[in-house]
């Protein structure tokens, strides 16, 4: 009779541990299965998939002044020491129905406490008033539009680099923005020392400037950044293309930081560009 009971209770002992495994695999199974998944344009295997809900996506970055200010259509971390935007973050759509409007005065942004630099530092400076924030992006209205020139969204930039392969970048973005069904924006120039000032107010001339973009919209993340130095060029746009890591090296600023850090640290580590349509 105990022989009997001690068989019984082994056999009990190993049917509980075979459906322990299972249930452990099976519950490993279910979550990886809700993990989002990461594009890098790799087709290696160890390449990481994951799934997720973009509901309330928060997509700023990091500042390094602590001096983020909200406007309807856009964000922006204001450096007070080089008197510009260290970046300028919004979410682009595909804008369906473009209007020409009236371009209005630059203004000073009366939400920067240290106060936005003066139009006048421009002014015979030999640089245009460079846009971080297109007012390209934002002809889908009126507010938007005009919300485009306040001071704190621009930075000096030489006529031939604003209008020629920095508005090549700006127009591809709002391409992607509408084939992907829309991307979110991170835009600014490399600001450091002994950069040239312009102006009463020593307004930083950026020798670079950069874009980081990141599409959510389908089951892939993807990521791409962009480091242009502030000179004409006809390279194509895909010769600038390099690893976000790089400029948050040079600039200090952490880029979608709400992405979970193993989605984050294969994006920016990549620089293949193959996932995005240069067509």
């Amino acid at each position: 009779m105990y022989k009997i009971m001690k068989k019984s209770l082994v056999l009990k002992i190993i049917l509980c541990l075979i459906f322990s495994t299972i249930t452990v695999s099976c519950r490993k199974e279910l979550d990886s299965s809700l993990e989002p998944k990461v594009s890098t344009g790799s087709t290696e295997k160890n390449e990481t998939s994951i799934q997720t809900d973009n509901k309330e996506f928060d997509f700023l970055p990091s500042s390094t002044t602590n001096q983020v200010v909200k406007h309807k259509y856009y964000t922006l971390s204001y450096n007070e020491a080089f008197e510009q935007a260290e970046w300028v973050a919004y979410e682009l759509k595909g804008i369906k129905s473009y209007h020409d409007y009236d371009r209005p005065f630059f203004i000073d942004d009366e939400k920067v406490k240290t106060g936005s630099a003066d139009w006048r530092n421009y002014k015979r400076s030999g640089y245009d008033k460079g846009h971080l924030c297109p007012a390209g992006d934002m002809k889908f209205s009126k507010e938007a539009y005009d919300e485009t020139f306040l001071t704190s969204n621009i930075s000096p930039q030489k006529h031939d680099f604003n209008d020629g392969i920095w508005n090549t970048l700006e127009q591809k973005v709002r391409y992607w923005a509408s084939k992907y069904d829309g991307i979110y924006v991170v835009t600014g120039g490399v600001l450091n020392d002994n950069l040239k000032t312009i102006g009463e107010e020593d307004v930083a001339v950026p020798e670079y400037f950069y874009k980081v973009l990141l599409d959510t919209s389908r089951s892939e993340y993807k990521m791409i950044g962009f480091l242009v130095p502030a000179v004409d060029s006809n390279k194509p746009l895909y010769e600038f293309v390099v690893p976000v890591d790089e400029i948050e090296k040079m600039t200090g600023i952490d880029f979608y930081p709400s992405l979970n850090d193993k989605i984050e640290n294969n994006l920016e580590k990549s620089s293949d560009y193959k996932s995005w349509s240069f067509n």
